[in-house]
């Protein structure tokens, strides 16, 4: 019981890689308990890539902290029961694996419902579990290719060149999990639990909704504009002194007086409205760059900060871990390992009234046995050796 809105929530992972681990992920920072259905025999990749300790490696520990796991052969008819058991004590149910593959292990939505009536069961795939394409599975760069997003990426006048592909799978892992809490919240007004069927690239697709219905009504084909915005003006990253950059996004008349008279450029006629600055952004953006070139990117950051302008400097990962905000916030999180290790994880996103704890490290393989076969299942110490000597857990 670590506090948080969702405290007493019980989830239950069928996962693999990031999208799907990311939506346990946001659940267990709300307070859920999320526990990870794993198996030795068929690991989840990101423990395996790059290690050769499958309890260190980097990207399973970035995108699983604060969950439980066991372990369960789900090859084995005994392994499923198991499972089912335990999603007829748990609350929520996520998978994003290959398409069919719950259902051919015994676990599809009817199957968990009959052992648990009001379960919440989350279903990720590409193209979602049902129509002619839900046959097709992929990784990120497809989510991200296909729901329209890698076309928009580049700098202006330039051939597409793609994105960086966790977005992809952060942005699928949120709205599932985003669906998730609204089913939850649904049951405690109804009983009723839901099927929730989630498709990577339809989450993809909202992200850019303006620019679809620009498509569909006009049939206006957008193309990559670098950095340009519709609605602001400048908006750019723009060259500081020391190969520094800048990054300045001026969202309102007010802001840009205040820029232009720290700028010096309070009669340019050209850039004295919105209009005229996107009529003229070419111009517009050279005069920019021409105030910055020789500046301190920390100098210009603050003169801008102080005179309402959004700015920031365009920070490296180095930047990122090392910035004294984020750490002020929370949004850098201390947890500790099974072996008493400690160490830095991305924390939660956001700031609550009613926060829940965030200490744990992710999880060894099967660390938590004992505590969701017997505690939870209430299988005998004997029991539980039966199972492991047979290969159904270990």
């Amino acid at each position: 019981m670590r506090g948080g809105p969702l405290e007493g929530v019980r989830v239950v992972e069928l996962t693999k890689v990031w999208a799907g681990p990311y939506v346990g992920k946001l659940l267990a920072f709300l307070g859920a308990e999320v526990i990870r259905i794993e198996s030795l025999d068929s690991l989840d990749v990101t423990r395996t890539y790059g290690v050769k300790d499958i309890n260190k490696a980097p990207g399973f520990q970035a995108v699983n902290p604060q969950k439980l796991s066991v372990q369960v052969d789900m090859k084995k008819p005994e392994g499923i029961k198991l499972v089912l058991d335990l999603l007829s004590k748990s609350d929520v149910v996520v998978e994003n694996l290959r398409p069919g593959a719950v259902k051919r292990l015994g676990l599809g939505y009817d199957v968990v419902k009959a052992a648990k009536p009001d379960i919440v069961f989350v279903s990720m795939g590409m193209y979602g579990s049902e129509g002619p394409l839900s046959y097709q599975t992929g990784y990120a760069p497809c989510f991200a290719a296909l729901g329209g997003l890698s076309l928009l990426v580049g700098h202006e006048g330039s051939a597409p060149g793609a994105m960086n592909i966790r977005y992809a799978d952060s942005t699928f892992g949120a709205a599932a999990a985003f669906a998730t809490v609204t089913a939850l919240l649904h049951r405690r007004r109804t009983g009723e639990g839901q099927f929730i069927d989630v498709s990577a690239v339809e989450s993809m697709t909202s992200m850019i909704g303006d620019t679809i219905m620009d498509f569909s009504l006009n049939g206006v084909v957008h193309e990559c504009d670098g950095n340009l915005h519709a609605e602001m003006a400048p908006h750019g990253v723009y060259r500081c002194a020391n190969n520094e950059w800048l990054s300045i996004a001026v969202s309102s008349e007010e802001a840009w007086r205040s820029m232009a008279k720290v700028m010096g450029q309070s009669d340019n006629a050209l850039f004295s409205t919105h209009a005229h600055r996107k009529a003229n952004e070419a111009a517009l953006n050279q005069a920019v760059s021409a105030w910055t070139a020789d500046r301190d990117v920390h100098e210009l950051v603050e003169l801008l900060q102080q005179n309402g302008v959004a700015a920031a400097k365009s920070q490296s990962s180095v930047d990122l871990v090392a910035d004294p905000h984020l750490w002020s916030r929370g949004f850098y999180r201390e947890v500790t390992d099974k072996t008493g290790q400690t160490k830095n994880i991305i924390g939660p996103s956001w700031k609550m009234s009613r926060d829940a704890e965030i200490t744990n490290a992710a999880p060894q393989l099967g660390e938590h046995n004992a505590y969701v076969f017997g505690e939870l299942l209430g299988l005998s110490v004997e029991q539980q050796k039966q199972f492991a000597d047979s290969g159904v857990t270990r």
